[in-house]
């Protein structure tokens, strides 16, 4: 299967049971809502699917049922956030033998290389798969900064073939679509730039709350390709402060709530992260409650 780089990819959430296991039911509740609604690929592993926390034989785990359960309709793209090149390369194998069909790729964790050393990095892992990779440029999180110099470079590995771009500076979608045209597609990976950045020529978006509300993300987002712009800013003004819950280092637990609420989801996470407690708990539930209350009929958009 090729990747279309281009549509609503959610990067999913992974589901707890209360006694700290892998709650596959509730997930395959979540990655059918997902593929109902219409996402184009599934991103396994980000920091909302709190990959930090689990073990190799989970993300195993998770990567084969994901693959069993969308049954080739849509491709399943796993993160790698790993410390070492070596294993880089080896999680985009194991990604690979379980089915996976792409990768999304952050630089190295932990160490802050420099620019050559991070093009060295990126480079090294293309050349050892054949999967198509999105590089995750996210330096206000991560610490590096993939600059249109270094992605230039990357080049010449043919299956680098998008990028997700969060720098928060949305001119940066300009200036990747002025300097590569088509051969970088484009994802925007900030939530509350998500019909911005659709509106200056991105391709897709890398969205959080679509875990919570998968049609409405879509919906915002074919609208706004199919030109109704009006009626896509209409969606998204009501979604904007849902989708300010993803701009917190709490964004997991946000999610996660916002999950409860809309029937696709647990509240469980995985210690150090803990359930919201106090003022901030009856804050975003608020934010969560009075999305669900006024929550908008939407167009039919899936022909778009």
């Amino acid at each position: 299967m090729q990747i279309n780089w281009e549509g609503v990819m959610p990067a999913i959430t992974t589901k707890f049971t209360s006694d700290d296991q892998l709650d596959l039911e509730m997930f395959e509740v979540n990655v059918k809502a997902q593929m109902d609604a219409g996402v184009s690929a599934l991103i396994l592993g980000g920091t909302l699917g709190e990959a930090s926390t689990l073990s190799f034989e989970e993300k195993k785990t998770l990567i084969i049922e994901t693959v069993r359960i969308v049954e080739g309709k849509i491709p399943v793209i796993i993160n790698i956030a790993e410390q070492t090149t070596k294993g880089a390369i080896e999680a985009a194998q194991v990604a690979k033998e379980c089915g996976a069909k792409g990768l999304m790729m952050l630089p190295p964790m932990r160490y802050k290389a420099n620019s050559y050393e991070t093009v060295t990095y990126f480079r090294a892992v293309a050349n050892s798969t054949e999967l198509p990779i999105m590089i995750y440029n996210n330096p206000i999180d991560y610490g590096i900064e993939v600059t249109l110099d270094m992605l230039e470079e990357l080049l010449d590995c043919d299956n680098i073939q998008a990028v997700k771009e969060s720098t928060r500076d949305i001119s940066n979608i300009t200036r990747i679509k002025s300097r590569f045209g088509d051969r970088l597609k484009v994802f925007t990976g900030v939530d509350t730039l998500g019909l911005e950045s659709v509106f200056m020529g991105a391709d897709g978006w890398v969205a959080g709350l679509v875990c919570a509300f998968p049609a409405e993300t879509v919906a915002i987002y074919k609208l706004a390709k199919a030109g109704r712009a009006e009626e896509a800013i209409a969606i998204y003004r009501w979604f904007l402060p849902l989708l300010e819950l993803d701009i917190n280092p709490q964004l997991v637990q946000n999610i996660k709530l916002a999950e409860v609420a809309t029937k696709i989801g647990t509240e469980n996470v995985r210690a150090p992260r803990l359930p919201l407690q106090g003022n901030e708990r009856e804050r975003v539930l608020k934010i969560i409650k009075e999305g669900v209350a006024t929550r908008p009929v939407l167009p039919e958009y899936k022909s778009l």
